[in-house]
């Protein structure tokens, strides 16, 4: 299959790329390199890879990149509360104007996969959230989630996935995700101060992620014209949960402060089963994940752009 990925060299994308290029598929990516092109040196090897490099609103570019794929994974966004809150202009550039360039472009006949995002729930603590609890975003990133969800599956041969909170180890590494961040600043720093330990999260690692856009492609029949919560159960922990995990991996002192506070406040629980139902399990924990970034956080050194948000 021929298949085009927006913003593809990005945390998500560059994890993807080399799973549909290994799996025989023919991929091309439009991403603007806004935190560079590396995670996707290693898809150069693969003749079936091609890179444009252009924003998703440059329609020249974009109508270019179109042009003879069957499914488009979009990916292309400016993501999580603290990029969104640095660039308000360009995140409801990308997220909403972008979205509604790229339905614009597409046939009909061309799938549209869509990374949504939990964080449509908002705060939510009294009850678990599935696909139909409505929507009460509480940051700029899921408000233009949620437009551009809307979009996507008003414009049919679609589906919408709300992922949980990412983590792990991609090619493109971030360190605005919570598990990530924790993780890096007990290895490097030995110590992590945790506001508001008691807010809930799920996570989801970005192979899962990943994987399930390989899932729905190959089942597009049975899951298109949905929305799907992507996770498990099992990854629904607290942000004091996750700092205690990591005690296993790693000795540092851990501080909950009782004063303060975390400025993302989103704070919910939920169910996943109807993706279950479709036939999707994820495959990584906590642990395994958690054991995985503290590999990765004695190897490299990470920059957080977000750090002072």
């Amino acid at each position: 299959m021929r298949i085009l990925v927006t913003g593809g060299a990005g945390y998500v994308g560059s994890t993807l790329v080399p799973m549909l290029l290994e799996q025989g598929h023919k991929v091309r990516v439009i991403d603007m390199l806004k935190f560079g092109g590396h995670g996707l040196l290693p898809c150069c090897q693969h003749r079936g890879f091609e890179l444009i490099k252009a924003d998703i609103n440059d329609e020249a570019a974009l109508s270019k990149a179109l042009e003879g794929v069957e499914a488009i994974v979009h990916l292309a966004a400016i993501v999580g509360y603290p990029a969104c809150k640095k660039e308000p202009q360009l995140a409801t550039a990308t997220n909403v104007e972008g979205t509604r360039t790229l339905l614009r472009l597409r046939r009909r006949d061309q799938r549209v996969l869509y990374a949504s995002t939990g964080s449509i729930y908002g705060s939510v603590p009294d009850y678990v959230c599935n696909e139909n609890t409505p929507r009460a975003p509480i940051t700029l990133y899921g408000e233009t989630k949620g437009q551009a969800e809307e979009m996507v599956l008003d414009a049919g041969n679609s589906i919408a996935y709300r992922f949980a909170t990412a983590f792990g180890v991609s090619n493109r590494m971030r360190l605005d995700l919570m598990p990530n961040d924790f993780t890096y600043q007990a290895v490097r720093n030995r110590n992590l101060i945790v506001y508001e330990g008691g807010f809930k999260r799920t996570f989801v690692h970005v192979r899962d992620m990943a994987r399930s856009f390989l899932f729905a492609l190959e089942r597009w029949d049975t899951v298109k014209d949905d929305v799907y919560n992507v996770g498990h159960e099992s990854m629904n922990f607290t942000k004091e949960d996750v700092a205690r995990k990591i005690l296993q991996f790693v000795d540092y002192y851990l501080h909950f402060a009782e004063v303060g506070s975390d400025a993302d406040q989103r704070n919910y629980e939920v169910s996943y089963q109807k993706i279950r139902e479709k036939g999707f399990e994820t495959t990584i924990d906590l642990d395994r994940g958690i054991e995985e970034l503290v590999r990765a956080a004695r190897l490299i050194e990470f920059q957080n752009p977000f750090a002072n948000v």
